[in-house]
């Protein structure tokens, strides 16, 4: 019998998700309150993928597609992603989740147990990916030292004034600038301001970027025990100056103000001003490219683990990079799931999969297939 996965999300990334997934035999149903996704959905899949219309913030609403699917996906924006996770809990349906919640999923892992569900959160490129490839290199060696992570989506075109665009909801890359970065020295967890420490790297196919921390590490921070860990966002150089005089303006300030009466908040504001800003045009080419470093030692030698990612825009398919590094993984894991091969009720950030050679080799395999590449390196250090 054909599987049913119900995609809540229906952006750059929800539609390629449910492209892939459809293309791999399943079928499909993209959820959104916007008309004009779910019209773009219809189009490009030639009616072949259903579309549901309706409000994702309803939990009522949530819960009637869930009970409808074999499994669930989740591309929705942060601040959706918390309560759709509890609710697609409750509905006793195997989830995966890509929406970059703010709060951690882990809190409902026990509802998640209680019910026998399977959920896994945070599987795209970065975080997830990156974590996943963090927790393999801890896997493959003896005693790992340090895990570093550089990633980031730009377009290939550079534009002024923002040299940037946003592949998904401007006000989730927002909260990269704002949120605290959370990092771990000699063991232990400290925080450094968002945008804090830029240097500049040069990255082969690329050139040079900015390099910025970010609050990346997310679960890592605590799911592995490696002295020093980071993750820094990349951007075209000149962009965090830019980030800078925004926030030190007051134009991400969460505070309302009053507006001739209307209370408004400033990063609503933003967000909406930046969608224009920050959008790509039809047939606009995208990047993404990410380096996980992790140092350690196997046997007595000192080893330098290394995976690259350089990804385009997909011309042909008219798939962003973006959404092609994000969806993918997202739908290789949730085919897993419908297939038995990860059977482990509670909720589940990406690195608890490292250690499993089964799921990293047919995730890496899958990706691959679909010409996305993680180009190992190893040498040895002193």
């Amino acid at each position: 019998m054909t599987m049913h996965a119900v995609v809540f999300g229906a952006g750059m990334v929800g539609s390629v998700l449910g492209e892939d997934l459809s293309a791999s035999g399943f079928r499909v149903t993209n959820v959104d309150q916007s008309a004009s996704a779910l019209g773009r959905v219809a189009e490009r899949s030639n009616g072949t993928i259903a579309i549901r219309q309706g409000d994702c913030s309803d939990q009522a609403f949530i819960a009637s597609l869930a009970n409808e699917a074999d499994i669930v996906f989740g591309a929705l924006p942060s601040w959706l992603g918390i309560d759709a996770l509890q609710t697609v809990i409750k509905s006793r349906k195997p989830y995966c989740d890509i929406s970059f919640m703010a709060e951690d999923p882990r809190t409902f892992d026990a509802l998640a147990k209680e019910h026998g569900v399977t959920c896994i959160v945070d599987f795209g490129v970065a975080p997830g990916m990156s974590h996943l490839l963090c927790a393999y290199a801890v896997h493959l060696l003896d005693d790992c030292q340090r895990l570093d992570i550089v990633v980031g989506g730009l377009p290939i075109e550079r534009t002024w004034p923002w040299e940037y665009k946003a592949p998904f909801s401007p006000r989730d890359v927002i909260e990269e600038y704002i949120r605290p970065a959370r990092i771990v020295e000699d063991g232990k967890i400290v925080t450094r301001e968002a945008l804090s420490e830029c240097i500049l790297m040069d990255l082969p196919g690329v050139g040079t970027l900015e390099a910025f921390n970010s609050d990346g590490l997310r679960t890592l921070c605590d799911t592995l025990e490696v002295p020093f860990m980071k993750e820094r966002t990349l951007r075209y150089p000149g962009h965090v100056a830019l980030m800078q005089v925004l926030r030190a303006g007051g134009f991400f300030a969460n505070e309302p103000i009053d507006v001739k009466g209307s209370n408004v908040r400033p990063i609503d504001m933003t967000a909406k001003i930046l969608i224009d800003g920050w959008k790509y045009e039809q047939g606009e080419a995208d990047l993404t490219v990410m380096r996980v470093e992790a140092e350690g030692v196997i046997g007595e030698e000192h080893v330098r683990l290394q995976w690259d990612l350089l990804d385009y825009y997909d011309a042909e398919k008219d798939q962003s990079s973006m959404a092609r590094t994000t969806a993918f993984p997202a739908a290789a894991m949730g085919r897993m799931l419908a297939d038995n091969t990860i059977v482990l009720p509670g909720v589940h950030p990406p690195e608890t999969f490292g250690s499993n050679e089964t799921v990293v080799q047919r995730l890496l395999a899958e990706l691959e297939s679909r010409d996305i590449q993680f180009h190992k390196t190893k040498e040895s250090i002193r």
